[in-house]
């Protein structure tokens, strides 16, 4: 197989003795095998690669001067999603194959006598949402588009088993067996935790020099022991060291973690004179007051501050962010939101109204509910010595704990 770029095809990308058969057998598990106008013989063009999105759902179009007949499935060790076409003449422009979000690899090239074959490396495991062709708009010719979602590696596995299950080939190359009829381990309620900030981007500062990144990470570690304690819970970690992580970043890794509850940690600055206290916050497309806003757009801003471009100039990308809000979603946000508001006062103090909302991007991981902690204000020298007191951190990882605990066992108890 000859593959553009200078990337050289492997072990695992061809297959053990039989490997074409296998492939040809698995692009059916897809269910896909999408009707196209080319005659057999004749040399597609492919051309027009677009990657648009982020780290938690990445959309990929690639336009043809004909509608192919494609197939496709996915493989792992690494992840990857391979689609098969008619031979076809690739004419695309190396920079729109830069990795974008989910995406870290993209080859193509020519399979075999009528067959090419473009890999798409993943950034862990994913899902295909979605894989269409359709007419180009206002100009010859037919485009794919697919979805790839961040996922964990139980559906990614699942995925896979179901592959197996309809083609019933064990052809494939080792790395990329999979029984199956594997039982599915229990699963242990999971919770994402968040250390806001990171890195370069050290968040907020008091007077004094103490800076929102060091709390969040010291807040977060304790949290993370105090919920690991008896073996209740599985607990992913968005970082546990100072690194600069981006807000697309923090949601894959909360997906991909399988994570069933999402808490962002934070401590920001204010400049209203006199207000301390701690703060919960859940998403919304309009903030509950102009407090709410300005916290929101500070927080949206890190991966700028940190120089990456966060515009939301393509709409296509704007959309794919508004469509993963779930209505469902955001009402059990709100409900653990409300619940820890509950476990929290008369532990810690609260700000006035302390269940607020705003757009955070950070809270936008799709079926993933999800909640912004606002632990105090480094702006107040109240709230700075009570973040660095032990005891007022036990308090409040405690009332945290006890509201995860609630909101865990009505999950598990309504089947998740």
């Amino acid at each position: 197989m000859r593959m553009q770029l200078g990337h050289q095809i492997t072990g695992a990308d061809r297959a053990a003795p039989g490997w074409r058969l296998a492939a040809a057998l698995l692009c059916l598990c897809a269910g896909v095998w999408l009707a196209g106008g080319a005659a057999a013989g004749e040399v597609l063009r492919a051309s027009g690669f677009k990657m648009s999105g982020d780290a938690a759902r990445t959309r990929i179009v690639l336009e043809f001067d004909r509608e192919p007949l494609t197939r496709w499935f996915m493989l792992r060790n690494p992840h990857r999603l391979v689609v098969d076409v008619p031979e076809s003449v690739f004419a695309i422009d190396p920079q729109a194959l830069k990795p974008t979000g989910l995406v870290t690899t993209v080859r193509y090239g020519h399979l075999d006598a009528g067959t090419s074959r473009l890999i798409i490396g993943g950034k862990g495991p994913f899902r295909v949402d979605g894989f269409d062709i359709a007419p180009n708009e206002g100009r010859p010719g037919h485009r794919i588009s697919l979805d790839l979602v961040a996922a964990s590696e139980a559906e990614f596995e699942t995925a896979l088993a179901a592959q197996a299950d309809k083609t019933g080939s064990t052809a494939a190359p080792k790395g990329d067996r999979l029984g199956a009829h594997q039982a599915p381990a229990a699963k242990k309620f999971t919770i994402a935790i968040d250390p806001g900030h990171g890195g370069i981007d050290g968040g907020a500062a008091s007077k004094g020099g103490t800076s929102e990144k060091d709390i969040t990470l010291a807040f977060a570690l304790e949290l993370k022991q105090r919920l690991s304690q008896g073996g209740l819970y599985d607990v992913v970690m968005t970082r546990e060291t100072d690194e600069f992580l981006r807000l697309d970043e923090r949601v894959r890794i909360a997906r991909q973690g399988n994570a069933d509850l999402f808490i962002s940690i934070h401590a920001d600055t204010i400049r209203v004179g006199g207000v301390h206290g701690a703060t919960v916050y859940t998403v919304s497309d309009r903030a509950s007051d102009h407090e709410a806003q300005a916290l929101a757009d500070r927080e949206n801003l890190a991966d700028a501050m940190a120089g990456f471009d966060v515009g939301e100039d393509n709409h296509d990308v704007a959309d794919i962010l508004v469509d993963l809000i779930r209505r469902e979603t955001n009402s059990f946000s709100v409900r653990f939101a409300r619940s820890l508001v509950g476990e929290l006062t008369g532990q810690i103090d609260l700000i006035r109204n302390p269940h607020r909302s705003a757009g955070f991007r950070v809270l936008k991981a799709p079926d993933v509910p999800s909640v912004l902690v606002e632990l105090g204000y480094l702006s107040s020298e109240r709230d700075e010595a009570r973040l660095k007191d032990p005891e007022w951190r036990s308090k409040a990882a405690d009332g945290i704990a006890s509201a995860v605990a609630g909101f865990a066992a009505a999950r598990m108890r309504a089947g998740g």
